[in-house]
């Protein structure tokens, strides 16, 4: 009930978590990864609407890590917000750049699913037949021996 509620699985969750946190991605470069990730499951523009979706709510909610006392977490991607962090915490919900250059790049891809590996568990990084990463932007210590190169 809370996933539906959310609107995403704990697991998407804890992706979006770890992308948005440990390797800085913001809505376009989170966007380009999950293509690359997802992309033998999902369309580029499925994958934009959960993009999308979790920024929205990101965004909405960030500001109240401010004012959360402080509390255990088991990831290292948490939400707690540092007493020194000088990060933004209020956030415009609609991301009208970010979100438009989402819509750009689905539209270049009008909507076929990305052509990567066979591999049906969406955590393995697949690559396309050239062996080139397609789309995706490679985060370091994503697991992809393509990182850094």
């Amino acid at each position: 009930l809370d996933e539906v509620d959310m609107g995403m699985t704990y697991e998407e969750l804890s992706v979006y978590g770890r992308l948005r946190k440990i390797f800085h991605c913001g809505p376009v470069s989170m966007f380009k990864n999950l293509c690359y990730r997802w992309g033998a499951r999902l369309t580029p523009s499925e994958v934009a609407e959960k993009v999308k979706h979790f920024f929205k709510y990101y965004s909405i909610n960030r500001h109240k890590m401010t004012v959360l006392t402080p509390s255990y977490h088991a990831e290292s991607y948490s939400p707690e917000d540092n007493r020194f962090d000088l990060r933004q915490f209020l956030y415009n919900a609609r991301w009208p750049y970010q979100f438009r250059k989402i819509d750009e790049l689905v539209k270049e891809l009008d909507g076929e699913k990305v052509p990567f590996s066979e591999s049906s568990d969406h955590e393995k990084m697949g690559t396309t037949s050239d062996g080139g990463g397609g789309m995706g932007v490679i985060a370091a210590g994503s697991g992809n021996p393509k990182a850094g190169h």
